[in-house]
């Protein structure tokens, strides 16, 4: 049991062991738990629960304390959530196990295999059950290596933190700065202006009918799904979110195509390219995802369009005023939707064209310097998953 790769020092050393969590841990329990109502927005001290947040309230309960054998390795019973803990905290609401290493393995070291090797369960019960049971190769914790292994990978996380911080602050100043080149709600002017616009005056009010077309989708039969290249995408809502998720302002993919005759069949005019698309029924509504397509394609009848109308307006200003819209404020029904008749009635504010492309120039830009450096953060990520596969031994009956 030896990795594929080992530092120079413990090339020549023993292989490693393998045990089940279990014989890794023990359980901590604490002085007492914190229901939510006793999470407060600010205290001396973080409280730590089983949800995706780092730190979940706050609270000043010296008597909840947990401060002994830092750092600590903390599992969400019912997320899987894995946290490493490295400084006084008190435990939140029931859901979690706090686990302390014993000699055998270094802290930081199991809490980075557990995240290599994660629980996987769509179960609804106590999934230390599961965790206990699994598999941890490790060597010897008297060489040095296990240190050596999680130094190493610290430095990764610690890169990948500096990058996702500078990601964060990049989206933080585009918001801030949408909010200066848009008028505020009962205004009609912007409080930031570009130079050359300073004495244009007032923006227009009217609709998004008055500067773009609403299009809508076609129902997409599930014998003509599947097609995986053809003439043109036909992109469903599912493929507007996966363009977003990797930092795309554009959508560039489909998951299905169609060809001409598709389109015969379907009686379907195609969508444009230069379309804000967007869904318009269900819950998908309220995600706010705003996509632009770059090539002529079609949609589907979950899904709609607004292009913009030439003399009126660009497609980038299109897409900016869109993503400012929540559209489930202006949905109707007991499943939330949208109409075209709804989205045609939406109000809004345009400046002329000039204006409008100088403000889709000084944010496209932003946007492109937005998804080089989230690509650069998915780099260091996919990095740092291959020195893992590395630096581990793989266990062969681990089925995770």
């Amino acid at each position: 049991m030896t990795p594929k790769r080992r530092f120079p020092k413990f090339e020549g050393a023993a292989g490693w062991k393998i045990e089940k969590v279990d014989k890794l841990v023990e359980t901590v329990t604490p002085p007492k738990k914190l229901p939510t109502s006793h999470y407060a927005p600010s205290g001396q001290f973080p409280i730590i629960d089983q949800s995706k947040l780092d730190i979940c309230g706050w609270t000043s309960d010296h008597a909840a304390l947990i401060q002994d054998g830092l750092p600590l390795i903390v599992f969400g019973d019912h997320t899987c959530i894995l946290k490493l803990i490295d400084r006084p905290f008190a435990q939140g609401a029931d859901g979690i196990k706090i686990l302390s290493c014993r000699p055998k393995v270094e802290t930081y070291f199991l809490y980075q295999y557990l995240n290599y090797r994660p629980v996987v369960t769509e179960e609804y019960k106590r999934h230390y059950s599961i965790l206990k049971e699994k598999l941890v190769p490790f060597p010897n914790a008297k060489t040095g290596e296990q240190q050596k292994i999680a130094d190493c990978l610290a430095s990764a996380d610690a890169l990948i933190e500096a990058q996702r911080r500078k990601v964060e602050a990049l989206k933080a100043h585009r918001k801030g700065l949408m909010q200066q080149l848009f008028p505020k709600e009962g205004e009609t002017e912007p409080r930031l202006r570009f130079p050359e616009f300073e004495s244009s005056g007032e923006w227009e009010e009217g609709t998004i009918s008055d500067i773009g077309t609403v299009l809508q989708g076609y129902g997409f039969p599930e014998r003509l799904q599947g097609l995986k290249t053809g003439d043109y995408p036909f992109y469903k809502v599912s493929d507007i979110s996966r363009s977003l998720s990797v930092g795309r302002t554009f959508i560039e993919s489909s998951a299905n195509y169609v060809n001409e005759n598709h389109l015969k069949e379907l009686r379907a005019k195609l969508i444009p390219a230069g379309t804000t698309v967007f869904a318009k029924i269900g819950e998908a509504i309220r995600s706010d995802k705003r996509a632009i397509t770059t090539t002529p394609c079609l949609i589907d009848n979950n899904a709609a369009g607004v292009k913009s109308i030439k003399v009126r307006a660009t497609d980038f200003f299109i897409y900016l005023t869109m993503e400012q819209i929540s559209l489930i404020d202006h949905a109707g029904g007991v499943v939330p939707a949208v109409n075209k008749s709804a989205i045609e009635a939406i109000p809004v504010k345009f400046p002329k064209v000039a204006e409008q492309q100088r403000i889709a120039d000084c944010l496209g830009s932003l946007d492109d310097l937005i998804t080089s450096e989230s690509q650069k953060l998915d780099t260091l990520k996919t990095h740092k998953k291959g020195l893992m596969q590395q630096l581990f031994p793989l266990v062969e009956d681990d089925d995770a």
